[in-house]
């Protein structure tokens, strides 16, 4: 059905039919204006020529692969990507992360798991720049005074514990790979050191966190990051 032009527009590319018609059953509520692409030249073009809110993006397409898809469309725009894919191995999603993409979900998904990435990756397209105060729960990070605050009480962290938390809250709801840390935080040199980077999440978790073993706000993805509690 026609679209407001002041939705949100979703590119999907995919090249399997079923998964299209689902995708646009789930999605074709009146909140979103949909486009679709069949494979990555037709991704690239139409992302051109679409501006879209957000991609859903197979990786398995029949002309190029989906990360090369995700690598170019990242030379220009930041465009929020959510990789949609039956490829489950821990590699494929890092790769993926690394490339650029945003998001990860393994085919077969829940159509509410879905719809909940998509707000959250559309909540945060909108932020033009981090807010100044950042608060979920009992946790409140004051990114203009430099200030950590759990349950009242202001925390102590050493300084690169405060950068590694400033850089989830900056991508806070989305996965972080170890690499992407390691690099932003100690550069290209630590890629292969991940201890260093288990050592400070651990320091942190046990001074924001209420059970370290049974972290609410720095969650772990198995083999592959880390992904901050967003706000609300």
């Amino acid at each position: 059905m026609p679209k407001e032009d002041n939705v949100p527009r979703i590119l999907i590319v995919d090249d399997e039919i079923s998964i299209q018609r689902f995708l646009h059953t789930v999605l074709d509520t009146g909140e979103f204006s949909l486009h679709q692409a069949e494979n990555g030249h037709a991704a690239l073009a139409a992302a051109v020529a679409t501006r879209p809110d957000i991609i859903l993006l197979d990786l398995g397409l029949p002309d190029m692969d989906g990360l090369e898809v995700i690598k170019r469309i990242r030379e220009w725009s930041q465009v929020p990507i959510i990789v949609l894919s039956v490829r489950d191995r821990e590699n494929d999603k890092v790769k993926a992360l690394d490339a650029g993409a945003d998001d990860y979900l393994c085919k077969p998904f829940g159509v509410a798991e879905l719809q909940a990435r998509i707000r959250g990756a559309l909540r945060r397209a909108v932020q033009l720049a981090p807010e100044p105060v950042y608060v979920v729960d009992e946790l409140e990070i004051d990114l203009y005074r430099r200030k950590v605050i759990v349950r009242g009480d202001e925390i102590q962290l050493t300084p690169t514990e405060y950068d590694l938390l400033r850089l989830l809250v900056a991508h806070a709801g989305k996965v972080l790979t170890h690499s992407q840390i390691l690099k932003q935080i100690w550069g290209v040199g630590y890629v292969e050191q991940p201890h260093v980077l288990r050592v400070n999440i651990s320091n942190l978790r046990r001074k924001i966190e209420i059970d370290a073993s049974r972290p609410h706000y720095i969650t772990t993805e198995p083999g592959v990051g880390y992904r901050l509690r967003a706000e609300g």
